[in-house]
C-alpha cells in the first residue's frame, strides 16, 4: 500500500508480474458469484459477521472498528472469495492498468473500496464500483494486486 498508479506497475513489473485490467480484477474479485453486489452474496454483514475492511460507525468521525480493525488489516484477516483471493472488498483500494475516461488524460481506475469507505460517503466496496485517482498519487488506502499471464 501506500503505492501511486506508477509505483504499483513499477513493483508489478519488478515482480514479473503486471496490473490487471478493470475488466480482469473485476472477475477476479467476484469469485466466480455473478450477479452478488458482494464476493459473497448481497449483504454486507450477512448474520452480523464482517467479511471487509470498512469503516464501522459516524463517518469521518468515529470508526468503531467494529470488523477488528481501524485502518489497514492484514490481507488474509478476512475469508477468500471463490478463487482464493483476500480483501478484494475495502482494506485498500487496488489499480488497475486502465484509464479513468473523462477524468482527465492521467487519472487512472481504482477498484475494491478501503477501510475508509462507509455507506453514507463511498459506497465503493463493491467489486462493481470504481473510482478515478491521478497516476502520480499515492495514498495510505490504495495498493496494488499483480496479475500474471499464463
Amino acid at each position: 500500500m501506500h503505492l501511486s498508479w506508477r509505483d504499483g506497475r513499477a513493483v508489478a513489473a519488478w515482480l514479473g508480474g503486471r496490473l490487471p485490467s478493470e475488466a480482469e480484477w473485476e472477475v477476479a474479485a467476484r469469485g466466480g458469484l455473478e450477479g452478488a453486489r458482494f464476493p459473497w452474496g448481497d449483504e454486507l454483514e450477512p448474520g452480523g459477521e464482517h467479511r471487509c475492511n470498512v469503516w464501522q460507525g459516524r463517518f469521518p468521525d468515529a470508526d468503531l472498528g467494529l470488523d477488528g480493525y481501524r485502518g489497514t488489516a492484514p490481507v488474509d484477516a478476512f475469508a477468500p472469495n471463490g478463487f482464493g483471493l483476500f480483501c478484494v472488498t475495502g482494506n485498500v483500494w487496488e489499480w488497475c492498468a486502465d484509464r479513468f475516461a473523462g477524468r482527465g488524460p492521467d487519472a487512472r481506475v481504482q477498484k475494491g473500496g478501503s477501510y475508509l469507505c462507509h455507506a453514507s460517503y463511498c459506497d465503493r466496496y463493491r467489486p462493481a464500483a470504481r473510482s478515478a485517482a491521478a497516476a502520480a498519487d499515492a495514498f495510505g488506502h490504495a495498493g496494488v494486486r499483480v496479475a500474471y499471464d499464463v
